[in-house]
Formats: C-alpha cells, structure tokens, sequence
C-alpha cells in the first residue's frame, strides 16, 4: 500500500473504503515476498496445541456482548479462550 494513502488518523472505515478503491498495481508489496511453489513443497502444517475443547458454559449477557465488540480479527470465543489463557500463564507465575 501506498502510505501517502493512508494515515494513522484514519478510520477503519475510511481505510477499508480507500483499501477497495485501490488497484493491485497501487498496493506496495515489496516488504511481503510472494509465495511460491518452494514455499509450498516445504511447508508443514502448524496445529495449534493445545487442542481445543467444545463446551456449554454461562455468561453475563453484558460481558458477552463486550467480547463479540471488541473481538475485531477473530472470533469472540477465540478472544474468550485468549483472555482465559493470559490469565492461567499469569497465575502459573505466582
């Protein structure tokens, strides 16, 4: 991307909005090498460890909204499990 473009003061919306306008040639791409077929030959699947588990469980109304607010680029439960974790490493310290 262009960085005249874009500016820190700049919404979500206005960047999304200036993100479409664009065309591929616009967009700076030289700091993200493209990925080509060495890449992939070699590439190894990641799982994430440790494995998740599905459960039932119950929560204020208001502390679940405020999750999916703020859940920006990734998914409520995702930003649940991630605040969970913090606070187990955090514990395990003490």
């Amino acid at each position: 991307m262009k960085k005249q473009n874009f500016s820190p003061n700049m919404s979500l919306k206005e960047r999304e909005k200036r993100l479409l306008e664009m065309s591929d040639e616009e967009i700076d791409l030289s700091d993200i090498p493209e990925l080509d077929e060495e890449f992939f030959r070699n590439a190894k699947l990641v799982e994430r460890k440790p494995r998740t588990e599905a459960i039932s469980i119950r929560i204020d109304t208001d502390v679940l909204q405020w999750f999916k607010e703020h859940a920006k680029n990734k998914g409520y439960q995702t930003l649940i499990n991630d605040v969970l974790r913090t606070y187990v490493e955090h514990s395990k310290g003490r």
